[in-house]
C-alpha cells in the first residue's frame, strides 16, 4: 500500500509539472514597446510683415515749421522659441554701410541731374534725429495663430517714441511680457496720425526726382 501510495504521489506530481510546462508559455508572453521624441526650440521672428513706416506726402515750403503724417503700417511677430521668456522690440536710424540714421538727401534713380543713384548724396542736406514720431495708442494686437498668455503691448501711447532715435539708444515700442506673447501675433488699429514727421522752417529745398531718404532697424530681442 505504501508501495502505491509512493506510486500515486509520483504520477501526481508528474500531472503537476506537467500543468506547469502547459500553462507557462501564456505567462511567459511580455512584450517591451518604448516611443520617444525630441523638441527643438523655434525663433522668434517677424511674419511675413515685418514693421514698415510708409512713405510720406511731398512737402511744400511756406517758410514755417511743417508736421507730415501717416499711418504705420501693420506688422507680425511669431514668437516659436517655447521659452516664455517674453520680447521687445525696438527701433532706431540704421547707420551701416550705405545707408543712414538720420533724413538726409538722396537719389533713387540711376542719376538726378550731377548725382548719381540709387544712393545717398555725398555731402547732402540732413535733418536731425528724432524727426520721426511713433504714436501707438488706439493700436493693438490680434492673435493669429497658437497665441499662449496675454497680448503684447505697445509701448508708445503717449507718443513719445522716436523712431529714427540714435543707433546708440533704440526705442523700445512693444513689449510681450514673461509668459506672454508666444505664438503669432499681428498689430492693427493704427491712427492717421501714428507716424509724424516734423520738418524745420530751415528745411533745404531738394533738385528734382530727389528725397529725403532714412533707414530705420527695427530688432526683435528675448525679454520684456
Amino acid at each position: 500500500m505504501r508501495s502505491r501510495q509512493a506510486t500515486r504521489t509520483l504520477v501526481a506530481v508528474a500531472a503537476a509539472a506537467t500543468m506547469v510546462a502547459t500553462t507557462s508559455p501564456a505567462f511567459a508572453a511580455t512584450s517591451s514597446d518604448t516611443t520617444q521624441f525630441s523638441v527643438t526650440a523655434g525663433s522668434l521672428a517677424f511674419t511675413a510683415t515685418a514693421p514698415d513706416v510708409p512713405n510720406l506726402s511731398a512737402l511744400t515750403l511756406n517758410g514755417q515749421a511743417q508736421t507730415l503724417n501717416g499711418t504705420m503700417n501693420n506688422f507680425g511677430v511669431d514668437d516659436a522659441t517655447g521659452s516664455g521668456a517674453g520680447w521687445n522690440l525696438t527701433v532706431s536710424g540704421d547707420s551701416s554701410a550705405g545707408k543712414s540714421a538720420v533724413f538726409k538727401r538722396y537719389c533713387p534713380n540711376a542719376s538726378c541731374g550731377p548725382d548719381s543713384g540709387p544712393a545717398y548724396v555725398a555731402g547732402g542736406a540732413t535733418l536731425a534725429a528724432n524727426t520721426i514720431t511713433l504714436d501707438s495708442a488706439g493700436a493693438s494686437f490680434t492673435g493669429l495663430n497658437g497665441t499662449t498668455g496675454t497680448a503684447p503691448t505697445h509701448q508708445c501711447n503717449a507718443g513719445n517714441c522716436f523712431v529714427d532715435a540714435a543707433p546708440a539708444s533704440p526705442t523700445k515700442t512693444v513689449s510681450a511680457a514673461s509668459g506672454a506673447g508666444m505664438g503669432t501675433w499681428g498689430s492693427t488699429g493704427w491712427s492717421g496720425t501714428s507716424i509724424t514727421a516734423s520738418t524745420p522752417s530751415t528745411i533745404s529745398a531738394l533738385p528734382a526726382n530727389e528725397v529725403y531718404r532714412v533707414d530705420l532697424l527695427w530688432t526683435l530681442g528675448s525679454g520684456p
